[in-house]
């Protein structure tokens, strides 16, 4: 479908102000201009094509976990690789077999709380404690975060949690190019990798290049990407959080702020590089994340900053959007309100350049 001029200016006058901005904001989405070998894909098929690509790749990949196998995943993610590499690489009941690179998947992180004494003690350590003799590729993978209305034993965002840990490797994709290409890296790793998905993200189709639709298409660990180049502020994100610094910046950029927004993709290696960069020239910056405050991503963002060359850039001290310091309410007025929203990360950003 294409939009004309003459249909966009009698949009503009049919549609009251006041909704415009969103309006606005679904269009820039929907209707963006897609090169003839690009496709759409959903975040659940890009993550399902990547681990169905590496288990045709390597025999030694396989995959365990609550209900990936008949029932297809509880968010049908491991859709049909039951069907295609039957009952001894896709297991519904967990073993442990060595010399094998096993994909974990938690129903949700909050359920990784029971394993955690064997993915921080055991995975986590082995081939430090082994003296660099007995490698852990194993992958620990499902929906983190906040969803919609699973109230607090299920709305936790684990980032933070499993990036303080040394000997794992943490991911959090936002879009579909993310979670194929970061999972099929995490499945090729020698060490354990925990990919960190979100579940609100599973049915939204984004654009697959060509390039990124190759099966030898990976994404490096630790490697940040600029999703929008801007010069007067930073915004640092990572997961679905991404989705709202872009469109918050598409409402400021029509009051005139420009900003530069990043997708962190990995939070444990950080890209500080990337970061830094970025900040040395937009000397401003504005950190969002979905977690708690406390010793969270964006407070070790911060302190990176700090610590590092970017310091001495900075015209405005950096200011952290996050999740309200509370257990997740049931109630949805509650739950609106306790985490980032669009206008919550405009306000941030007008407050660092002390335009408010």
């Amino acid at each position: 479908m294409t939009i004309t001029y003459g249909y966009l200016c009698l949009l503009i006058k049919l549609v009251p102000e006041s909704v415009m901005e969103c309006r606005f904001i679904v269009l820039r989405r929907e209707f963006h201009k897609t090169p003839s070998a690009a496709v759409q894909v959903t975040v659940r098929d890009a993550l399902n094509q990547a681990m169905d690509e590496e288990l045709e790749r390597d025999e030694r990949v396989f995959l365990l976990g609550e209900e990936v196998a008949q029932y297809d995943g509880a968010y049908k993610v491991s859709r049909g690789l039951w069907k295609k590499y039957g009952d001894k690489r896709i297991i519904d009941t967990p073993i442990s077999e060595a010399g094998l690179r096993p994909i974990c998947e938690f129903m949700t992180f909050n359920f990784s709380m029971q394993a955690i004494d064997q993915v921080i003690n055991s995975a986590a350590k082995t081939h430090y404690m082994s003296a660099g003799l007995q490698p852990v590729p194993v992958v620990f993978r499902g929906p983190n975060g906040a969803s919609a209305g699973v109230a607090a034993q299920h709305s936790q965002c684990f980032a933070a949690w499993y990036a303080h840990c040394p000997g794992l490797k943490v991911v959090s994709p936002w879009n579909a190019e993310d979670a194929r290409g970061l999972l099929k890296s995490a499945i090729r790793d020698d060490n354990p990798v925990v990919v960190l998905e979100n579940e609100l993200l599973y049915g939204v189709s984004f654009e697959l290049s060509e390039e990124a639709q190759s099966k030898d298409f990976v994404i490096p660990i630790g490697k940040a990407k600029i999703e929008r180049p801007g010069s007067q502020i930073t915004l640092c994100s990572h997961s679905r959080m991404v989705g709202h610094c872009l469109d918050a910046a598409a409402i400021l950029a029509k009051e005139g702020i420009d900003c530069e927004v990043i997708n962190l993709r990995s939070i444990r290696p950080l890209d500080v590089e990337t970061i830094e960069t970025s900040v040395m020239k937009t000397n401003h910056l504005v950190t969002v994340e979905g977690g708690w405050p406390q010793f969270g991503v964006g407070a070790e963002i911060c302190a990176r900053i700090m610590e590092g060359p970017a310091f001495n850039y900075l015209d405005a001290p950096a200011v952290r959007v996050t999740g309200v310091d509370i257990p997740m309410p049931y109630a949805k007025i509650l739950e609106d309100n306790s985490t980032p929203q669009i206008k919550d990360i405009i306000f941030a950003v007008k407050k660092t350049l002390n335009v408010v």
